[in-house]
């Protein structure tokens, strides 16, 4: 078993709070528990600012014009660019932005579907699949990580493959040693499971997907929040994230990639401002990142979400993750020794981050969430994007609950003692 983390005073919970507009609301008479932070976060005035201002002050396309608006504009936008990937231990020229993690993994399928029907010359030629080639995915995928490759390989004839996991929730790695060999192209997994909060074994998944020649490609979504993230020691050959899970703006998010591999995969989505010269029957394609960003591009959503990363950094990311770690031990510990709760991946001794989906003995999750949310509180009900996962643990729903940096203790006992009350008010328990 894990030792209990240290109590952590190195966040000052009551200024860092007064930085979220939103947590001072109220849900009818109740003061707000947010614990849906696993499904976005919210956000802090300087992230709100940091859009408002370019609004009002330099609101122009990038890439476009020669006046100053546009250049300011342009120069914003790529400082930006810097700011997050920095964040993430890349260049700039690594990180493509996208509209979130969904449109990243579905930009790599489908350049990779481009590089089997020839597109990108003899570069791309190492990313063609061919009939019964195989892509492996994991059991624990969010749709996002799972239904982009399924369409992969209908289009192109490779074999979609899975790793288990196993009844405590960890994947199983000798059946990974086992299934990935020789044909496989793809090895696609989540740093953090978005269902069971576990951190999946990242370097021994490089390493199978690498002695076998294949791509490694990492949904990074719930873990860019919460822990200190260095993609390139990490050796994914690919990532994703969404910045409205990491304090960010919606519709927008980022593809990392190792520069040989961005280097060599042609475009996926093609227009105007990935090309440098056009004939009315051929082009030619700019390098990544700008390559992968055809059309308008989500200027201020850039901004914004640098401006959360530049609050994540103030805060510190150690210090964001050593306050979570006692959140999550708390969370876990309640929800353990509550009688009637199933915990989903209950396994001993592996890292996680503040997140914990259970079933609630003889009643739906949807009328738990609806108890919770009548008293304030607020977590996330469903299959949380993740049917395979649920159908293994035999549910098809389940409650989650997931904090974040601005989650408080009490908010947790809140949220436990009211919970502890919702089988009895069901009639199934005392």
């Amino acid at each position: 078993m894990t030792t209990a983390p240290p109590r952590t005073a190195a966040l000052d919970l009551e200024t860092l709070r007064a930085d979220f507009p939103i947590l001072g609301s109220r849900i009818g008479d109740s003061a707000l528990v947010y614990l849906d932070s696993g499904a976005t976060s919210q956000k802090p005035q300087a992230v709100i600012d940091a859009e408002v201002s370019f609004l009002t002050t330099a609101n122009s396309a990038v890439h476009r014009g020669a006046h100053t608006l546009a250049a300011e504009a342009t120069e914003l936008y790529e400082d930006a660019r810097a700011t997050v990937a920095a964040f993430l231990g890349a260049r700039p020229e690594q990180l493509v932005w996208t509209s979130g993690a969904t449109a990243g993994l579905n930009l790599v399928a489908y350049a990779i579907g481009n590089a089997t029907a020839g597109r990108g010359g003899d570069e791309a030629r190492r990313f063609a699949l061919a009939p019964g080639d195989e892509l492996v995915v994991t059991e624990t995928e969010h749709h996002a990580n799972l239904i982009p490759w399924q369409e992969l390989a209908f289009r192109t004839g490779a074999v979609l493959r899975h790793i288990p996991v196993r009844d405590d929730g960890t994947l199983d790695l000798d059946t990974a040693a086992s299934i990935i060999g020789e044909r496989t192209r793809i090895v696609a997994f989540p740093h953090v499971s978005n269902v069971l909060g576990i951190v999946n074994p990242v370097a021994e998944l490089v390493a199978l997907a690498h002695a076998a020649g294949a791509l490694a490609v990492m949904d990074a979504c719930q873990s860019a929040p919460h822990l200190p993230l260095d993609l390139p020691a990490l050796d994914v050959d690919l990532a994703v994230f969404s910045g409205h899970k990491m304090l960010g703006p919606y519709g927008i998010g980022g593809l990392y990639g190792r520069s040989d591999v961005l280097e060599a995969l042609p475009p996926f989505l093609t227009g105007g401002s990935m090309i440098t010269t056009v004939t009315l029957d051929e082009a030619s394609y700019l390098p990544p990142p700008q390559r992968f960003e055809a059309g308008t591009q989500p200027v201020s959503q850039a901004i914004g979400l640098a401006a959360a990363v530049r609050y994540l950094e103030a805060v510190g990311m150690p210090a964001v993750h050593a306050h979570e770690q006692v959140l999550e031990r708390r969370l876990r510990d309640g929800l353990r020794s509550m009688p009637g709760i199933r915990l989903l991946g209950d396994a001993a001794g592996v890292e996680r981050v503040a997140l914990s989906a259970f079933d609630v003995e003889g009643v739906h999750a949807h009328d738990v969430g609806q108890f919770l949310d009548a008293r304030g509180i607020a977590v996330r009900v469903g299959h949380h994007c993740a049917q395979p996962l649920h159908r293994r643990f035999g549910l098809t729903a389940s409650v989650r609950a997931s904090a974040a940096l601005y989650t408080t203790e009490a908010e947790v006992d809140v949220f436990l003692d009211v919970l502890s009350g919702t089988r009895a008010y069901f009639g199934v328990g005392r």
